[in-house]
């Protein structure tokens, strides 16, 4: 065979070659990217828990929106954005409820929402997680940190991760967003303990 023809064949062989890797790397990636999760509102909750004197004052709110991007291989892609409804908060009685929602703490008719976006994602073990965000209320923005805990549904198999639940802890002090109010009777730091049910839609 003349070796023009054979290097005709090799170089057809080498573009071949090539294609079908890009091929592969590109189903890699796409096999790779983040999982979409929604989230499922009424089995979430949030609750805050602040001292009142020697007691505990515990409440309510509830998750309004979610925009969960999951990579549990490589939990650095992934991205937390959340909304929480803070005209509807409830606390332990009715006056804390009212107080709650008032101008001299979270101020919610005019700061109806608290919102939570993640900045960076660390893996502390199997199922254990670092998020640093953003959180703003009363339209003032901080950082925090909160631990994530990450479980399987019960009933699924092992490596099914479609329906997923997070429990989420972190602590904020009120003061730093100009939620003073009774600052006499009310401690300063909030404990937050915020459990996510979710499914995967992608």
């Amino acid at each position: 065979m003349p070796l023009s023809s054979l290097l005709d064949k090799a170089h057809g062989w080498r573009r071949a070659v090539t294609c079908a890797a890009l091929i592969m790397l590109g189903a890699t990636a796409a096999a790779a990217a983040p999982s979409t999760y929604s989230i499922d509102p009424e089995g979430s909750q949030v609750q805050f828990f602040v001292d009142f004197g020697e007691d505990e004052i515990s409440g309510n709110m509830r998750l309004v929106r979610a925009d969960l991007q999951l990579d549990l291989r490589n939990p650095a892609r992934s991205r937390v954005d959340v909304a929480v409804d803070a005209s509807h908060a409830t606390a332990g009685f009715p006056f804390a409820t009212q107080a709650m929602r008032g101008p001299r703490i979270l101020d919610s008719a005019n700061h109806p929402l608290i919102t939570f976006a993640s900045k960076r994602v660390v893996a502390l073990g199997a199922s254990n997680a670092r998020i640093d965000g953003d959180i703003t209320i009363r339209a003032v923005t901080r950082p925090i940190s909160l631990d994530a805990k990450i479980y399987r549904a019960r009933d699924s198999q092992p490596g099914d991760l479609s329906k997923l639940t997070i429990v989420l802890t972190g602590k904020v002090p009120r003061s730093q967003f100009g939620a003073t109010g009774w600052d006499d009777l009310v401690g300063d730091e909030v404990r937050l303990r915020i459990l996510a049910r979710i499914h995967r839609v992608d």
